[in-house]
């Protein structure tokens, strides 16, 4: 039996620009926060300490997203064998369970106002804007990081993503309810950056749980990797073969490979297992080795 693995400086430089992009933000949004609810409470704003609230669930993802990588970096023991990776992976679960009820309560919120259109006043353009410039900052730091390759990251910048489109929605709803005095415009607002949250959640949540249910991460063929090791010069047959992702860029796989009785095995897995790196950048793989009418490999065709 075989093993390999490998991570590149490439990975531990976008870990550590993760987290200090991370970090930054969950500053930048936490003192906003804390701002806005003094300010709330100084001017008896009821908008100042709603929005108040979305920005303290933006500081609880963002928090909970730079947990899970400080939690990552826990060495690997016989308890956790893979360590506390796939923390990261949890926490993208949560936040994006919790874009999910954020929207469904907006959309709720939206219903009641469409009911009866409030009275909104102008100073919610002013927070708004306020607002809108922390999260545009915000999200331009968090781009610095690995926001398409990285679960965890994702789901805080789709957060942060959510209360900028509600800050726009906000300005554009304020502009015309002062123009027109259209208050309806309110709730429109809401709803339609509500749907955006709502797929973005979706987005996070199905992604974060396919990992977590050991799918197949969505750039590797398993048929194609069967046959690039089934091309191998005395590789015979292939079976028991598994791919899945431990965490964001730890993709692994395991399989049994039957070759023939003369073959050289050591030099087989060492280029089975450079092949899977160079083709299908699967960095941790274990390969199983078994001779032509193995005892070991008959029982478990048997099994299957």
């Amino acid at each position: 039996m075989g093993h390999s693995h490998g991570h590149n400086h490439d990975h531990g430089h976008s870990h550590g620009a993760n987290k200090k992009a991370l970090l930054i933000s969950f500053v930048l949004i936490g003192t906003f926060m804390v701002v806005e609810v003094i300010g709330g409470i100084i001017t008896n704003s009821l908008a100042l300490i709603s929005d108040a609230g979305h920005m303290l669930s933006d500081a609880a993802a963002l928090g909970l997203s730079l947990l899970a990588f400080k939690m990552g970096e826990k060495a690997a023991n016989a308890s956790k064998t893979y360590g506390y990776k796939r923390f990261e992976i949890l926490a993208a679960f949560i936040n994006g369970i919790t874009l999910l009820a954020i929207s469904i309560y907006i959309f709720w919120e939206a219903y009641h106002r469409f009911l009866e259109p409030p009275q909104v006043g102008s100073g919610m353009m002013i927070v708004a804007t306020i607002g809108l410039i922390v999260n545009l900052v915000v999200a331009w730091i968090l781009m610095k990081g690995d926001t398409s390759g990285n679960i965890n990251m994702r789901s805080a910048f789709l957060h942060v993503m959510g209360d900028l489109l509600g800050s726009i929605g906000a300005i554009v709803a304020g502009l015309l309810i002062l123009i027109f005095d259209w208050n309806i415009a309110d709730p429109i607002a809401s709803v339609l950056v509500s749907f955006l949250i709502l797929v973005s959640g979706w987005r996070v949540t199905k992604d974060s749980v396919h990992v977590l249910m050991e799918g197949k991460p969505s750039h590797i063929d398993l048929k194609q990797v069967e046959t690039k090791l089934k091309s191998l010069p005395g590789v015979i047959g292939v079976h028991d073969l598994h791919v899945w992702t431990i965490t964001s860029d730890f993709p692994t796989l395991t399989c049994h490979v039957i070759v023939e009785q003369q073959s050289d095995r050591d030099d087989l897995l060492q280029t089975a297992s450079k092949l899977m790196h160079e083709e299908f950048e699967l960095k941790h793989t274990t390969i199983q080795i078994e001779g032509e009418g193995s005892k070991f490999h008959e029982t478990e065709e048997n099994c299957n």
